[in-house]
């Protein structure tokens, strides 16, 4: 822990945070002793802060065994803002200020329907410019974003998703063998930089968002060129794809993905 992380350490609410998050992680109720044990702790250091959780509705101890349990107060809280509306929030400066920077459009994509649906687009300042616009959807198989989505789902959600797309099920099993290669390829290098499968004389650089959360991916970030423009040949994909990573890590930094 540095100097800046000890100066500002709230030990009453770590200590609360250590016993939300311990309970979330728990599959029946706790009593204080367990918790106790659980966040290395001693009952004693925890009673305050469990009477404190317990009246504010965040946990709720049960009269015969004592024990607690989490409310529902926290699911409540989450679901009170749409996910993506926070998403959209948090990405609209870092995405526009990217779009500047690298004189290409960029947007955010997100899985919905077994489909790649952008949830918000940065349209290049140059004066020719791709746009693709919000709320549309694109098959998976065909996109960058989601190739992306797809290479950073675990296997059985992944295998569950190209068993019921039509498009991966036309493939020969040679073409299907090659496509699951260049998923395990795209997680291996952690982005996508190819030519589209969609339109042609564009190429995309796709990188994923929130690859360190616990959950998983949670969006996907793609800069589309239009590969014909004379326009910024000068900037070089590999500082595109630099400036990209910036990008994530500011909207991460912005919704708060753990594991930076």
């Amino acid at each position: 822990m540095n100097e800046n992380e000890s100066k500002y350490q709230a030990p009453a609410l770590d200590k609360g945070l250590d016993i939300l998050e311990y309970l979330s992680a728990q599959s029946i109720p706790l009593s204080q002793s367990e918790i106790a044990i659980g966040i290395d702790k001693t009952p004693n250091e925890i009673y305050r802060m469990l009477m404190s959780l317990e009246s504010r509705g965040y946990i709720i101890r049960d009269e015969v065994s004592g024990k607690y349990r989490l409310s529902l107060k926290l699911f409540y809280l989450s679901h009170r803002h749409s996910p993506v509306d926070e998403l959209r929030k948090a990405a609209q400066f870092p995405l526009e200020e990217l779009a500047d920077t690298v004189r290409q459009s960029c947007h955010l994509s997100i899985l919905y329907m077994n489909q790649v649906m952008v949830i918000i687009h940065a349209k290049s300042p140059g004066p020719i410019a791709l746009s693709i616009e919000e709320g549309n959807l694109f098959p998976l198989p065909l996109t960058a974003s989601g190739k992306v989505l797809l290479a950073y789902m675990n296997d059985a959600e992944r295998s569950t998703i190209l068993k019921n797309n039509q498009i991966f099920k036309k493939y020969a099993k040679p073409k299907r063998d090659e496509f699951l290669a260049s998923l395990a390829d795209i997680k291996a290098t952690g982005s996508y930089i190819k030519p589209s499968d969609l339109a042609e004389g564009v190429s995309d650089i796709s990188v994923p968002i929130g690859k360190h959360s616990n959950n998983g991916i949670i969006a996907c970030l793609t800069i589309s060129m239009l590969s014909t423009l004379n326009i910024n040949k000068n900037i070089k994909n590999e500082e595109i794809l630099a400036e990209a990573n910036k990008c994530v890590k500011k909207i991460e930094q912005r919704i708060g993905v753990l594991g930076l």
